[in-house]
């Protein structure tokens, strides 16, 4: 008995080790996939992904409705002819090759927000607008993409820029601006992308911004189009421009210039009412305030602006001083007289002079207002 079952167990071990030896033989190793299916995969995929990076263009351009809410003027430079502003960007379109499910997608309106995800998991097109007249600065802070279950995508950016424009201060301090941000879609032209703007609301008086020496009229938004070399293949691009329309305080440097050099050149006639005899101190008043003017011109040049041709200011500051010059020589005109004893000469100079010259004076300033706005 004791042989019999040594050897069953020995016979079943045997079979046992035969067995498994067997099975690790016939395994048979895993498929392995065809590279040349995979390949396949990937190209199709890659097709898919390269046409979501062109224009979503169907029978005509892409209609991308573009709006701007204006934040803040930082600046006006008139010397530069520049204007610094920062407001929030809005253009909408529709591509219907992100339409998604909303039951599959589990979501009623996809997000992306901030940079990495509108960078890295924005999956399609967008336009990409720079400032055409941009001077310096251009920046994106803040970005938000929303794209709804039929595919319209609204893009919402921040944008801080300086813009250069052509100021026309002629009629300064009674000049009015009109600054002009030009917008426009990079290296399409208008046969593959064009603007559509919103109707802006006229401005309520809590919308209105507050600009240092300027105040905001109205703020309008046309569209236009632009020959651009690098706009396409018909170098015609279409641009979204936003204007602004300011005009300035003029109250400001009437104060501070206009009025204080009035009062200077008013008070140098005082010496057509001093003894003929006096020209020392006749010269003595008429020096004091040419060099008070000069004085006080350099303390406000900062406030003036910094150009080459004349505004109204410079052209009032000029005259003001051909005045101020002009009793100067009257005075030694009539200290001329005196010595050669024509007394009554020289009284009729001071006695006619006290009308003229403030007449011709006024009458100068009126009829180079009158020619700046007519003509300017």
């Amino acid at each position: 008995m004791k042989k019999t079952a040594f050897l069953s167990v020995t016979v079943f071990v045997i079979f046992f080790i035969a067995n498994n030896l067997y099975a690790q033989d016939v395994t048979i190793s895993p498929a392995q996939p065809d590279p040349r299916l995979n390949a396949n995969i990937s190209h199709i995929k890659k097709i898919k992904s390269d046409l979501l990076l062109t224009p979503p263009i169907e029978g005509g351009p892409v209609i991308v409705r573009a709006s701007f809410h204006l934040q803040d003027i930082n600046e006006i430079d008139e010397s530069a002819e520049t204007f610094e502003f920062t407001g929030i960007l809005t253009l909408t379109w529709q591509d219907k090759r992100q339409a998604f499910n909303p039951k599959e997608a589990q979501t009623e309106e996809k997000i992306y927000q901030g940079s990495y995800q509108f960078n890295e998991l924005s999956p399609a097109w967008y336009p990409q607008v720079i400032l055409a007249n941009e001077s310096g600065l251009y920046e994106k802070h803040s970005v938000l993409l929303r794209v709804k279950p039929d595919g319209t995508c609204t893009l919402v950016e921040t944008v801080n820029a300086i813009a250069e424009v052509d100021l026309n201060l002629k009629r300064c301090p009674f000049d009015r601006q009109r600054l002009v941000a030009k917008f426009k879609v990079l290296g399409f032209d208008t046969s593959e992308v064009v603007f559509e703007t919103v109707s802006l609301h006229p401005l309520t008086d809590s919308q209105k911004i507050k600009i240092p020496q300027w105040v905001l009229t109205n703020l309008s938004s046309p569209v236009h189009n632009r020959t651009l070399s690098h706009a396409g293949d018909q170098d015609a691009s279409s641009l979204f421009v936003f204007t602004i329309d300011v005009q300035r305080k003029s109250f400001f440097l009437l104060r501070l210039v206009v009025l204080p050099l009035l009062l200077i050149v008013m008070l140098s006639w005082s010496v057509f009412w001093m003894d003929r005899s006096s020209l020392g101190d006749r010269i003595s008043v008429s020096f004091i305030g040419i060099l008070t003017a000069v004085a006080y011109q350099l303390v406000v040049s900062e406030n003036l602006p910094q150009i080459s041709y004349v505004t109204l200011i410079h052209a009032f500051i000029n005259i003001s001083f051909i005045f101020m010059c002009l009793t100067t020589i009257i005075n030694l005109v009539v200290g001329c007289l005196d010595k050669q004893g024509k007394f009554k000469a020289g009284d009729l100079i001071d006695y006619r002079c006290r009308m003229i010259i403030p007449l011709v004076y006024f009458g100068t300033l009126l009829v180079v207002v009158t020619i700046v706005f007519i003509f300017f």
